[in-house]
């Protein structure tokens, strides 16, 4: 639909997430809070109170129709509800516990180190695929027994399957297909060996031999529970890394700010969470006909969470339109909401915090190329800045080890 300030709203385009959608979010956020999207055929709900509601109430707003508006569910822990949602993430949360994040610092701030001094020398890269991309990727990469000479290909394979997204484009779709495959072709051998040795010293090994109640994940949800945590661990750090540095550069004073007192950093990473809130959307199906802000939605209808509008809205956050390092409370909904709340969130904080104490200690300078363009990936669900080239002052190795 078009707004009357000429606003066009289309919650399926990725053209829509991936310019300026702030402007029709505000608009949404005050005159259509709960908005039907009539070319798709699907709901949106852009206030804080509004996501929360639906977040929270899995009897009425289902996640068994899909988590991805207008494409049908897969078998993995998101498109569950409970009892089944409840034992996956059970199992799956052995591997994110509060002390085996804990005991991941060390070499979180190593692999960081190392990311860094592969650029440190050269006094300039592209940020997003010299800097952010690299350390989620080999964290992530690590718990899913990922070879370090493989790193590449699962890079692709998931940039891939992301791009095939909420997309109508055969040629993106035969794609995404083709790297779903290679993907399984990958990662079964590993499971394999992980079942015959009995192996539980990585997410697979603690897949494949955690038991709930008698119960455990056979192959194919395997294989369908890691690709969600390599996508979900991958690809929304990585543009918060980027976007959270685009903003420090947009925001000098902000910056100093943390150069003179790092202890700031992880305030600092809550609100590029806020700010950047890398997936723009999830799905929910309903399961009744129900009424939601005096809007009618009929069971089996979609409604859509948009997240990012979410956390810009003026009834929470106090000048909700500005970035500031130094916000507090900041209740963002970076993670989502209730009983589909991320995982892996204490992971994604403590890569975000320890990526940016080693860039503002070894690359204070580091800046953005003057009148470089920042294209964004366009998609409905994961967005962010595509390419950084950025430039700083030649420092020295600190000899990190290969991870």
């Amino acid at each position: 639909m078009r707004t009357p300030q000429g606003l066009d709203i289309d919650l399926m385009d990725g053209a829509f997430y991936g310019g300026d959608p702030y402007p029709a979010f505000a608009w949404l956020r005050e005159h259509d809070p709960v908005h039907f999207d009539e070319h798709n055929g699907l709901w949106g709900v852009a206030t804080y109170e509004l996501v929360r509601s639906v977040s929270t109430d899995p009897d009425t707003f289902s996640n068994a129709g899909g988590s991805r508006p207008c494409v049908a569910p897969v078998p993995m822990m998101i498109d569950f509800d409970a009892p089944e949602h409840v034992r996956r993430r059970r199992l799956v949360s052995a591997g994110f516990t509060p002390r085996r994040v804990r005991e991941l610092e060390d070499r979180v701030r190593g692999v960081c180190d190392w990311v860094i001094d592969q650029v440190c020398e050269r006094g300039s890269c592209d940020f997003v695929s010299d800097v952010a991309a690299p350390l989620p990727l080999i964290v992530i990469g690590d718990m899913l027994g990922v070879a370090p000479e493989d790193r590449a290909d699962v890079l692709a394979w998931s940039d891939d399957l992301l791009r095939g997204q909420g997309t109508d484009d055969p040629v993106v779709l035969e794609t995404m297909m083709q790297a779903f495959v290679h993907y399984a072709d990958y990662i079964r051998p590993i499971i394999e060996d992980r079942r015959r040795t009995g192996r539980q010293d990585d997410l697979v090994g603690v897949l494949v031999h955690a038991e709930i109640d008698g119960d455990r994940l056979d192959e194919t949800s395997v294989v369908h529970e890691t690709l969600l945590i390599l996508i979900g661990g991958d690809e929304t750090t990585r543009h918060v890394i980027s976007g959270g540095m685009a903003e420090l550069q947009r925001h000098p004073e902000q910056r100093a700010q943390l150069l003179s007192s790092p202890v700031g950093v992880p305030r600092a990473v809550e609100e590029m969470l806020r700010w950047v809130t890398p997936i723009q959307t999830m799905a929910r199906t309903a399961t009744r006909d129900v009424e939601l802000a005096g809007r009618q939605i009929e069971a089996g209808q979609e409604v859509v969470l948009l997240y990012p509008s979410a956390n810009r809205d003026e009834a929470v956050f106090e000048r909700a339109d500005r970035f500031d390092v130094t916000r507090d409370p900041n209740p963002h909904v970076a993670f989502g909401f209730g009983p589909h709340f991320c995982l892996g969130n204490q992971l994604a904080r403590l890569e975000l915090k320890v990526m940016f104490e080693q860039l503002l200690a070894r690359l204070p300078d580091l800046r953005v190329v003057e009148g470089a363009p920042l294209p964004r990936r366009q998609a409905s669900f994961v967005t962010g800045i595509e390419t950084m080239p950025v430039v700083f002052s030649p420092t020295e190795r600190v000899g990190a080890a290969a991870p």
